[in-house]
């Protein structure tokens, strides 16, 4: 049985983290996320074809990366190598195989993807990386990952394209990508030293890009939390579609 942990964090602002935060130009017009619309999940007849030939959208090279244990994923696909827009779908193995969710939009890094990201790149990490740890500004919603809530969650100013930034970190899932899984996603840890950057989440979208972050509204938001389960060890597969597809590394 998972014991849910709710801890307070006294920790720095998410806003000196490298993952997410404002600055710059965007070079696409900003996509609002604020009332959903996601594209339905597939039919019966499509869903069965997709569990016997895998996770669709995903090429050998990736598929192999996805642990033989993980029971959830969710795949950001982005839009290209260099666009800030990309979606988001959660996938669920069952006895039958893969399961596919509905598609949601979402955004990343305002300069795309990169494959050795570093500190203020505004690029998104390319990779499969696990989750381990939410958390938020907000009460928890019902997470079944272990969920730290935080004023420190604080999210002030404006992102690239002038929006508001308030409220997109109500809901984080940390992303395990240069930090250390079982903390909060605000611990500044960094296994792979501090110039490869951190603090790349999950998180409430803003209407623009991110600094490396995926954002997503606000309810896809919950729904991640109260679906993710570490019982079932989800991963976060992340980049450009062509990435995605690959069949080398």
């Amino acid at each position: 049985m998972i014991h849910r942990r709710t801890a307070v964090a006294v920790l720095a602002s998410p806003l000196l983290l490298t993952g997410c935060g404002g600055g710059a130009e965007a070079t696409e017009r900003r996509t609002s996320l604020t009332d959903p619309a996601p594209t339905a999940a597939p039919t019966p007849a499509v869903q069965a074809e997709q569990a016997r030939q895998g996770i669709p959208g995903l090429g050998p090279a990736r598929s192999a990366a996805v642990p033989d244990r993980c029971e959830q994923a969710v795949v950001v696909t982005g839009r290209g190598k260099d666009s800030p827009l990309c979606t988001v779908v959660l996938h669920q193995r069952t006895a039958a195989g893969w399961q596919s969710g509905p598609v949601w939009p979402g955004h990343n890094a305002l300069r795309g993807w990169s494959a050795h990201h570093v500190l203020g790149d505004l690029r998104s990490p390319l990779g499969v990386y696990t989750l381990s740890d939410a958390g938020g500004l907000l009460a928890d919603p019902g997470s079944k990952l272990p969920y730290h809530r935080s004023g420190g969650f604080h999210s002030p100013g404006t992102g690239f394209e002038g929006e508001p930034l308030e409220g997109c970190f109500d809901y984080v899932i940390a992303i395990d990508y240069n930090r250390e899984p079982g903390t909060s996603p605000l611990d500044w840890t960094r296994p792979l030293g501090p110039k490869r950057g951190g603090g790349v989440w999950l998180h409430v979208d803003h209407g623009g890009p991110t600094h490396g972050c995926v954002s997503l509204a606000k309810a896809h938001m919950r729904e991640l939390l109260r679906t993710l389960d570490p019982e079932r060890h989800p991963v976060v597969v992340m980049g450009y579609a062509d990435w995605l597809a690959a069949s080398a590394a």
